[in-house]
């Protein structure tokens, strides 16, 4: 049983900085933009937060930072895509190599340091005593416990709010939602800008929270994983937040069968995420094929006015 709840409780931390980051993407996707330099902003946000974290001594700064840093690398691919009309997933992933380049550069010399700041698990008092549940979902640090409100915030802006009316619009119809009075070109601005902040934060929340300390790369491709979150959600950030926790439990179940020592390889268990995508992805996109399935109709699709 053990084995179990310690596998659930450290899926839940593998899947905060997922959730993140994939609900920054849907944010973005929900506009009509794809945005596949989310790894590259997840590397430049745990970077620079705990950069910024060893130097001011403070991880709201450093978390400020990483957000920040994030917000400015979307901010060049909504630039490029949005208002130069750059194809969008050439854009994506040229901010992938270039997240990945620029961190390893400003992160050279800090390798090793470790932030004397320290964000623990602050275990609700009462809940967290319960027997299995108290430790898998009551032990947790503020970002953890922060996330599933994220995704009912998302959730109540997508479908209660004339803004949310707004965004989904944009990702639909942009051409009738502008004939209409609707922002299309502002709204999918701040959802990309938003999108890369909330995948700074997921990038920050690795190095400042998890591992408390910076290497190159160490993101390891779960930008992709949070892209492909996005699809298997449906486009749906309930749905989203659940598939973040699934795969961060098969994430963490890797490092349980470890730590027990089960008998095969190590490079096996840990491809065991990735391929668990693959495979979910495919199954979600067969799925989905044939119907609508959630995905905004004008995704990918760069708007011109004058083309309406």
């Amino acid at each position: 049983m053990s084995f179990w709840v310690t596998a659930l409780s450290v899926g839940i931390v593998l899947g905060t900085p997922l959730a993140y980051a994939a609900l920054g993407e849907l944010i973005a996707e929900r506009a009509g933009v794809i945005n596949l330099g989310v790894e590259g902003m997840m590397l430049m946000g745990a970077v620079v937060g705990f950069i910024v974290t060893i130097n001011t001594h403070s991880a709201v700064a450093g978390f400020a930072a990483a957000v920040a840093a994030g917000a400015a690398l979307a901010s060049l691919h909504a630039l490029m895509t949005i208002g130069l009309r750059v194809n969008q997933i050439v854009m994506g992933l040229t901010l992938t190599i270039l997240g990945a380049g620029l961190s390893a550069y400003v992160g050279t010399g800090y390798s090793g340091r470790r932030p004397e700041v320290n964000i623990s698990a602050i275990p609700i008092p009462g809940l967290s005593s319960l027997p299995v549940l108290g430790k898998v979902l009551f032990t947790h640090d503020v970002f953890a416990y922060a996330v599933p409100f994220l995704a009912l915030a998302i959730w109540f802006l997508l479908y209660r709010s004339r803004f949310g009316l707004w965004l989904r619009a944009a990702g639909e119809q942009p051409g009738a939602a502008d004939a209409s009075g609707v922002p299309v070109f502002l709204i999918r601005y701040l959802a990309v800008i938003a999108g890369g902040g909330l995948a700074g934060l997921a990038g920050a929340y690795f190095s400042v929270v998890y591992t408390q300390g910076w290497a190159e790369g160490m993101t390891n491709g779960r930008g992709w994983i949070a892209i492909a979150l996005v699809i298997f959600g449906t486009w749906d950030p309930i749905r989203v937040l659940l598939g973040a926790l699934l795969f961060g439990f098969v994430d963490g179940l890797n490092f349980e069968l470890q730590g027990i020592g089960v008998p095969v390889s190590t490079h096996l268990l840990a491809m065991m995420p990735y391929v668990f995508t693959l495979v979910v992805l495919v199954a979600t996109w067969t799925r989905l094929r044939h119907r609508h399935g959630g995905m905004p109709e004008a995704l990918g699709l760069a708007y011109e006015r004058e083309a309406r």
